[in-house]
């Protein structure tokens, strides 16, 4: 639980940092109960569906914005305070720059500058750190009870309900599926998976496919 220990560790240590975290679990995890209990986090352990999780942990939410990060992100110690002025300015919601962690090179650089580019004119995805005002996911389509591409429904019903954007900060993304995978291959793959999703191939298969790869 290491990841999850430095994201709380983050977020605590920031000066005005988010007023309730709400930690899911996949995998039923004593330890991360532990974790949770210790820090006094709402934990909660359902089955590993991404979109049913993260809808739970929206509903069972107390505040007034929601911040959606993956365990071994690395958001900016001012994350929390850039996404109040966001959404005070008017804004329904938005996302964070991406950026890799850990020594930077060229490719990575430049798979992170497709990325953001790509993010301002379809959809940023789930580990960029999207937020959105809890009055307006509550409004919202809200996000797919699907195991992939579960955010891809809740960004279009954002933008169609009012300004959506990214905050002037990156959020920091672990290397660690690219550098087991290949940078040429992961990228490839998450190419392909995006556009069989368009096409109309269902996140269920394309999960099957995602965790089939992942494990070999």
């Amino acid at each position: 639980m290491p990841a999850l220990e430095q994201l709380l560790d983050c977020l605590d240590s920031a000066g005005n940092g988010p007023e309730q975290t709400v930690v899911i679990d996949g995998n039923h995890s004593d330890a991360c109960g532990r974790i949770c209990a210790e820090r006094r986090c709402l934990y909660m352990a359902l089955e590993p569906n991404r979109g049913r999780q993260l809808d739970a942990g929206a509903t069972a939410a107390t505040g007034d914005i929601l911040w959606f990060l993956h365990a071994d992100s690395s958001p900016p110690s001012d994350g929390a305070e850039l996404i109040r002025r966001r959404i005070s300015a008017g804004y329904v919601g938005g996302y964070f720059d991406f950026a890799f962690t850990g020594q930077q090179r060229w490719y990575k650089n430049a798979l992170s500058a497709s990325i953001n580019l790509r993010a301002r004119f379809g959809t940023p995805y789930g580990d960029q750190g999207l937020f959105v005002a809890r009055d307006v996911y509550h409004q919202s389509a809200g996000y797919a009870p699907t195991p992939l591409f579960e955010e891809v429904r809740l960004v279009k019903s954002l933008r169609r309900m009012g300004p959506f954007g990214p905050v002037d900060a990156a959020i920091g993304v672990s290397p660690r599926r690219w550098e087991r995978d290949g940078w040429v291959r992961r990228t490839l793959n998450n190419r392909l998976m995006a556009m069989a999703y368009l096409v109309g191939v269902s996140p269920q298969r394309l999960a099957r496919h995602y965790h089939s790869t992942a494990s070999r």
